[in-house]
């Protein structure tokens, strides 16, 4: 008896530690692939002065740059998302992480300001199949329980990888590949980066289908499992239209700021990216961490708890931000991290939110019909607008707008508070 009671045991045990490893292994590929995303979208950032001397153009015409990837990356992704609830998911990855290193790869040989327009619609569509895509696919691996934890080390590439993003931008124009002269400067960066993206897409043929749901626990009500039930879903739009105003903001951050310490402040370049880039790791790891820990905290309170969290954040980032860019002499620099950690506390707790205010039926639709909202309302036209803002008055007024949104965010994630749905162990 206590032989066979043991044999039962181990074998049940065995189906569960394998997918705990197969979790893991996901979990770990995704958020590199993540990591290279996000190094692969601001590397044009840490050289854009640089990119600016060779292709003279303005500062909207610049920030144009940034918006046409976001347009044509919310363009793909309502596409993307019926897709993947039908068809295996990290095959689609995967070819749009070919799709995207591919093309960071040939901006290495780009000759005309034209062509980094065209680079940036590829780049769009490439990682739009990625980004709409992860978040269903680790949420059928974790419980809605543990979704704030996973999506605070997924999430962690946001920060990290656009920051080793301005770091080897301004580390790797210093330099030229194999004396070529045609590869030196802005676009050696752009060479270098591609590489590790393309072995990454290839190594997610590795990890196994996981069932669509086969961890989730809330009801399946209308709103949540129907498309036209989406419609009414308010838990899914206030979480958009909150993503909205942070994504306006940090966006508009991330195109501007190394510029505005090199213009208005007269920071070299090279330093300004080095700086920058420092303190966005810093506040982007804090700050996710922190989120992933106050959210779980709250959510022990009130089914509100992840709403509250990324409201309370994008509320005192509009008072940081706006410090940052008027603050004397050094005090610039903690004002500038302490913008970016209220911005980013929100990155685990709202993204949990999101995946949890909808079904596995419908839940990579959601995410890209999520991620077509708070993009064309954030930073599909932040850059552009605060580059327009900047042309007419000057950089530091531009900075008004970011603040703004992120107030706005703020105030609907309080509002969005009441339809969070109530998550039981």
């Amino acid at each position: 008896m206590d032989s066979h009671s043991t044999s039962a045991s181990s074998a049940a045990a065995t189906p569960s530690s394998t997918a705990q490893r197969r979790a893991f292994w996901a979990l770990t590929l995704l958020t590199a692939l993540n990591f290279i995303n996000y190094i692969d979208r601001s590397v044009l950032w840490g050289v854009q002065e640089l990119v600016k001397r060779e292709f003279p153009e303005s500062d909207a015409r610049f920030g144009m740059l940034t918006s046409v990837f976001i347009i044509f990356y919310m363009i793909a992704a309502p596409f993307i998302g019926p897709l993947a609830d039908r068809y295996q998911r990290r095959v689609i990855m995967m070819i749009g992480g070919l799709l995207w290193s591919g093309a960071t790869l040939l901006t290495a040989f780009t000759t005309s300001f034209n062509m980094l327009l065209f680079r940036h619609t590829i780049v769009g569509v490439g990682e739009a199949t990625f980004v709409v895509i992860a978040p269903a696919f680790l949420s059928d691996m974790y419980p809605e329980k543990q979704r704030n934890r996973i999506f605070s080390i997924f999430y962690l590439a946001i920060p990290v990888g656009t920051a080793v993003g301005y770091l080897l931008g301004g580390y790797l124009s210093q330099f030229s590949f194999l004396g070529q002269p045609h590869l030196s400067g802005w676009r050696l960066p752009f060479l270098v980066c591609a590489a590790p993206g393309v072995v990454l897409s290839l190594l997610l043929m590795t990890v196994p289908e996981p069932r669509r749901g086969a961890q989730d626990h809330l009801t399946g009500t209308a709103e949540r499992s129907t498309l036209v039930g989406l419609l009414h879903n308010r838990a899914f739009w206030t979480v958009s239209f909150g993503m909205a105003g942070m994504t306006f903001a940090v966006g508009g951050m991330q195109v501007w700021m190394p510029t505005f310490l090199e213009r208005v402040r007269h920071i070299p370049l090279g330093t300004a990216n080095f700086k920058f880039g420092l303190l966005t790791v810093l506040a982007g790891i804090v700050a996710t961490l922190a989120g992933r820990f106050l959210g779980d905290f709250a959510l022990k309170r009130t089914k509100g708890g992840y709403y509250l969290v990324s409201a309370i954040g994008l509320g005192l980032a509009v008072p940081a931000i706006l410090f940052a860019v008027h603050a004397p002499g050094s005090l610039m620099f903690p004002a500038i991290f302490l913008g970016e950690f209220f911005i980013l506390l929100n990155t685990a707790p709202l993204n949990a939110a999101l995946v949890n205010s909808v079904n596995a039926e419908v839940r990579a639709t959601a995410i890209s019909v999520n991620i077509f909202i708070f993009h064309v309302l954030g930073d599909a036209f932040s850059p552009y607008i605060m580059g327009y803002i900047s042309d007419l008055t000057n950089l530091q007024t531009a900075f008004i707008a970011a603040s703004t949104a992120s107030g706005v965010g703020a105030l609907v994630l309080f509002y969005g508070m009441r339809y969070a749905p109530e998550i039981r162990s």
